[in-house]
């Protein structure tokens, strides 16, 4: 046994690869990027035998670990809280067909949105998807679940959702290590009509599954985790606590918190027989969670059935928006809060910095250019988004983008302006962002020949995230548009630099007098990411040609 200060999203690495996972599948997204890169990294260091990828989107990385599943093995699949959004159609049905080798997915939610459209909650999607699902409180217990989960996954045959939050995902803590174990002996599941969702066979799966939803339940119940202290002789309050929230819990409360009856809950399905033991013995209860009021709902049926007081999101005594704190749980306590530290003059000194795209940024030209153009043709004219680095472009200086709703939704609201009677639409979208959910969209628009110009940025890289790989840049890109549908005299190619601006200009001017659809792809490297986009470009080079001697 040995010790390491890690990340919460590097113990879930390091706890998934000493579960003997044999591959790891993700899509990059704060707060979950760092759980596949150092799966990665750790892998190549120590040449284990761990497959894996940065995958084109969240559903097909998902898709790929059934798929490692299906044949025996152990896989992890990692994503951050929307694109479980994305992967909702092979999670849901993955939890029919079940698991054969272990199959946990990982997904990292972000209260407070710190790079994120919502604060979604995924302890409903496994409510929903009717799987078991682990909240971790710390660090140790992301490394610990791993385990657990991949034990759970193939002793039940289900997958299992592991849940963390971005305080979690990205502190440090003492993590000790256990011995690794070794990896399942790749065998195909014996009954291949479990993954075969017809009718006849889905209903036979999903009777399977609801008939194991006892054995989830006593699970949970039975489980140390969800700890119950309860105290003797006369009924006194109670507080129903979970996941990340107990820490927040303990700071806030400190000694005071041994007057309490406490519940914590760290594995569901909710213990519901340890929640009556709790409710019988208080005199009120409060319920803290970090995220949605998920437990709150639950226990009090959305408020319309309350046996005592009970306090939280629900009734305004926790916030309902952004994460939890030491002080918002003092204030529900009616505990004084230290004041913060004041310093004379600060506000003075101190101003707010918000985020901006790099010096030297290709974006940067790009929105120059169609800003200039817009400006000569078309004041006024709104330019739908996308999610990326270049989603800065929305705010000042700029301020050449009026949309961002999710990921590759920049071409299908483009189409919608269009058939809205607006005449055309611009939209950008990057080079990550048009594989990843972008490709369906254009379909649509090539299939009508819709009036919308498609700005694809190519910086040849996922800079956002942290420089993971793209899925295709450079003339991969040209070839994937052509191949979609799209005429290439209307896929253009510009640089978008200073000094080739005018060059520029005038392509964007030219394609907008198209009534039609036109593709402009704003081709330059990324200055941050140039290195890696080389030895990205030079690996790639090198497996084709491996591939060519092969054949």
């Amino acid at each position: 046994m040995s010790e390491l200060i890690l990340l919460g999203d590097e113990a879930i690495a390091r706890g998934a690869i000493d579960a003997g996972i044999s591959a790891a599948f993700a899509y990059p997204g704060t707060p979950s990027t760092e759980i596949y890169q150092a799966i990665e990294d750790y892998a190549k260091a120590h040449d284990l035998p761990i497959r894996g990828m940065w995958s084109t989107n969240e559903k097909v990385s998902l898709e790929e670990g059934v798929g490692v599943s299906y044949a025996g093995r152990r896989s992890v699949v990692s994503m951050k809280h929307v694109g479980l959004n994305v992967a909702a159609d092979p999670f849901m049905n993955a939890a029919v067909s079940g698991a054969h080798g272990g199959l946990v997915v990982v997904v990292a939610d972000d209260p407070s949105m710190h790079s994120s459209q919502n604060e979604q909650d995924s302890r409903y999607f496994a409510d929903f998807a009717m799987v078991p699902c682990l909240e971790p409180s710390d660090q140790q217990q992301c490394y610990d679940f791993m385990r657990e989960a991949f034990d759970l996954s193939e002793q039940l045959q289900v997958p299992v959702l592991l849940r963390l939050v971005t305080r979690l995902a990205h502190s440090r803590s003492k993590v000790k290590l256990h011995k690794r174990r070794e990896q399942n002996v790749a065998n195909f599941v014996a009954d291949p009509t479990r993954f075969i969702l017809l009718p006849v066979n889905a209903r036979r799966a999903y009777a399977s599954l609801v008939d194991k939803q006892k054995a989830l339940q006593d699970y949970s119940e039975a489980h140390p985790v969800n700890s119950l202290t309860l105290h003797e002789g006369n009924k006194r309050p109670g507080i129903l606590v979970s996941g990340l929230a107990w820490n927040y819990l303990q700071e806030a409360m400190g000694e005071q918190l041994a007057e309490y009856n406490v519940l914590r809950i760290a594995c569901y399905p909710l213990p519901v027989k340890k929640i009556r033991q709790l409710f019988d013995a208080c005199s009120e209860l409060c319920v803290i969670e970090e995220g949605y009021p998920f437990i709150e709902r639950y226990i009090t049926a959305l408020g319309l059935m309350r046996e005592l007081p009970i306090r939280g999101k629900l009734t305004g005594d926790l916030p309902r928006v952004g994460e939890m704190s030491q002080d918002a749980i003092k204030r529900c306590f009616g505990l004084p809060i230290s004041p913060s530290l004041q310093v004379a003059g600060l506000a003075d000194v101190l101003v707010g910095r918000p985020p901006s795209l790099c010096d030297k940024c290709p974006h940067t030209d790009s929105y120059l250019a169609i800003n200039e153009v817009l400006a000569e043709v078309e004041p006024g004219a709104r330019v739908m988004g996308d999610i990326g680095c270049y989603t800065l472009g929305a705010v000042g200086p700029l301020q050449g983008m009026h949309s961002c709703l999710c990921m590759g939704a920049s071409i299908g609201l483009s189409i919608g302006v269009v058939h809205a009677g607006m005449g055309r639409s611009i939209c950008v979208i990057g080079d990550g962002t048009f594989t990843h959910t972008g490709l369906a969209p254009m379909l649509d628009a090539v299939r009508d020949n819709t009036n919308i110009k498609v700005f694809i940025l190519d910086n040849s890289i996922i800079a956002m995230t942290g420089g993971q790989p793209t899925a295709a840049s450079d003339e991969e890109v040209v070839d994937l548009v052509a191949g979609l549908g799209v005429p290439r005299e209307h896929i253009r190619i510009v640089v978008p630099s200073p000094h080739k601006k005018e060059q520029t200009k005038t392509t964007i001017r030219e394609e907008l007098a198209y009534e039609g659809l036109s593709v402009i792809i704003a081709r330059r490297a990324c200055v941050t990411y140039a290195k890696e986009i080389k030895d990205i470009k030079h690996s790639r080079e090198e497996k084709r040609q491996i591939k060519v001697v092969s054949v």
